[in-house]
């Protein structure tokens, strides 16, 4: 069982940034990365990496937001700059070990105008 902890969600002013991070207990994984959802809508995908290719990112966040890795430490974070009011929304970090799926608890994140 893989668990996922993510953390780094909070309320920020339009314009302003937010780092998310998710902590893995595994190294392992063939993909992972990052959903949202908003209030009435369906989750979508933020980004996502692979263990041998670059990052792929909605077309929304793109140039704005940036995945990284640390190692080390097994944990993913998604450094989110130039917010809009239209990012708000809860921040599910995922993972992919093999053929099963695995979720974080989700982090709010809520951008003001």
């Amino acid at each position: 069982q893989v668990q996922l902890v993510e953390s780094g969600g909070g309320l920020v002013q339009a314009g302003g940034s937010l780092r998310l991070s998710c902590a893995a207990s595994t190294s392992i994984f063939n993909r992972m990365g990052w959903y949202r959802q908003a209030p009435g809508k369906q989750r979508e995908l933020v980004v996502m990496i692979t263990s041998s290719s670059r990052p792929s990112y909605a077309d929304s966040v793109k140039g704005r937001f940036t995945i990284s890795r640390d190692n080390a430490k097994n944990t993913v974070y998604l450094q989110m700059n130039s917010l809009q009011l239209e990012d708000t929304g809860v921040y599910y970090c995922y993972a992919q070990v093999r053929i099963d799926e695995y979720w974080g608890q989700g982090t709010q994140v809520t951008v003001s105008s």
